[in-house]
């Protein structure tokens, strides 16, 4: 195994909107989309679309949304061992409103993935040993995210911690565990109260984490590109100049894209650079992982590029 996921999964509900109405107020939308989507189940499509071997461990409920949700999974060939239904539950849920430049909206009910639990890391524990890298997000309980964690440190397997949706709760004993911690600018300000407007103020935001002890900060700043930081240096990645349609799920996709090429050579940077390239062609089309380009796209991209 390449890649275990432990995280969310979510059906997205996308609405297309000219404005947001107000209070008491109705207006027509131009169009609507449904996908899946969830930050774990993002990520973990955006590895196997690159080719890496993905499992994920996740928890679905007994609705309407459940086997289709395993089913999408399976399709991109990922291993779903481990993902289980509540019962009583309903699925995770995201109504997602896209605006006319493309910026977007979210709200998350988490359903199922509140019942991801510790007890689940440690039942999967014979695969995941197998796992040459670890990805978490913060759509399950925290707890669980830690187990995760030390799991990761026992077994000598590096971890990614992504800490979407940003929770002032994380604590950061367990985060200077993780190999790379990847917010984004908007996290990355909610994590430590600092300003992020400028390159230099996301440096000096992304110090105090690195002063915690964390090894590794890779905060993604949309159209602003990509800054790595670590106690030696700082390095700042372009974005990659395309027509935005629908902004969503990008970071996932950098994050999934990310993870693939680091099992794969361990080069960070070069990692760093396809994550980008695959994020920005992510944003050229409409829906999450229904706009995630496979491999043979992500190369062609990058060679029209150069």
């Amino acid at each position: 195994m390449d890649i275990a996921v432990i995280g969310s999964n979510m059906v997205d509900l996308i609405s297309y909107i000219v404005d947001m109405p107000k209070e008491g107020e109705t207006l027509e939308a131009p169009d609507f989309k449904m996908g899946f989507g969830g930050k774990g189940a993002n990520q973990a499509v955006a590895a196997a679309k690159m080719g890496s071997k993905v499992m994920m461990v996740t928890k679905v409920g007994d609705d309407l949304f459940a086997d289709n949700t395993i089913k999408n999974l399976e399709s991109h060939g990922i291993d779903t061992e481990f993902t289980s239904k509540v019962t009583g539950t309903s699925s995770g849920v995201a109504p997602i409103f896209v605006d006319q430049e493309s910026k977007n909206r979210i709200l998350i009910i988490k359903g199922a993935n509140q019942h991801l639990l510790p007890a689940d890391v440690d039942r999967a524990a014979g695969k995941l040993k197998t796992a040459s890298l670890i990805i978490l997000q913060l759509e399950i309980p925290l707890p669980t995210v830690y187990r995760a964690i030390d799991f990761g440190r026992e077994h000598n397997i590096p971890v990614i911690v992504n800490p979407a949706p940003a929770s002032k709760e994380l604590d950061f004993d367990y985060v200077c565990k993780s190999d790379f911690f990847i917010p984004n600018e908007s996290e990355l300000e909610i994590l430590t109260n600092m300003p992020v407007a400028t390159d230099e103020q996301i440096k000096e935001a992304a110090s105090i984490l690195i002063n915690k002890g964390v090894e590794n900060v890779i905060v993604t700043m949309g159209n602003r590109g990509v800054m790595w930081i670590t106690k030696e240096k700082s390095v700042k990645v372009a974005s990659q100049k395309v027509t935005a349609v629908d902004t969503t799920g990008a970071g996932d996709a950098f994050i999934g894209c990310f993870a693939h090429f680091l099992v794969q050579n361990g080069d960070v940077l070069q990692a760093i650079k396809k994550a980008a390239a695959f994020a920005g062609l992510s944003v050229t089309k409409r829906g999450t992982q229904s706009s995630y380009p496979t491999s043979v796209e992500l190369e062609a991209f990058l060679m029209s590029r150069n």
